[in-house]
């Protein structure tokens, strides 16, 4: 896979199962940030806030991958993610069960908070 662009470019690579569930993780981000621009973080795909990456979702072999780029934002969110496996600075979970979207505005929101101080 080449250089990669925008979140909507990204989505264009994907099939149209993955596209619809990494498209709804996007769209509850943006509800919640609503200027929130489409860019890059660290190389990936990202919704960006006032210049700085704020979330990327990625499609890898056999999960998603969410990626606020904050160990704090995921920690904040912590007691909502029971029983999905985290990383230091990632969330994955399996294709067929997604987020419930309370955990996913709550870790936008807490990454958010986190650009905005």
């Amino acid at each position: 896979m080449g250089a990669v662009g925008t979140v909507d470019d990204y989505l264009a690579t994907l099939d149209s199962a993955d596209a619809a569930a990494i498209g709804r993780l996007y769209d509850l981000a943006r509800a919640v940030v609503p200027d929130a621009e489409q860019g890059l973080g660290y190389g990936m795909p990202a919704l960006t806030y006032r210049g700085r990456p704020l979330l990327s979702v990625m499609r890898a072999k056999r999960h998603i991958g969410l990626y606020p780029f904050s160990p704090e934002a995921i920690a904040a969110v912590a007691p909502q993610l029971a029983g999905v496996e985290t990383a230091k600075g990632t969330i994955r979970v399996a294709p067929d069960a997604p987020l419930p979207e309370d955990a996913v505005r709550a870790l936008v929101a807490a990454r958010k908070a986190q650009i905005d101080r």
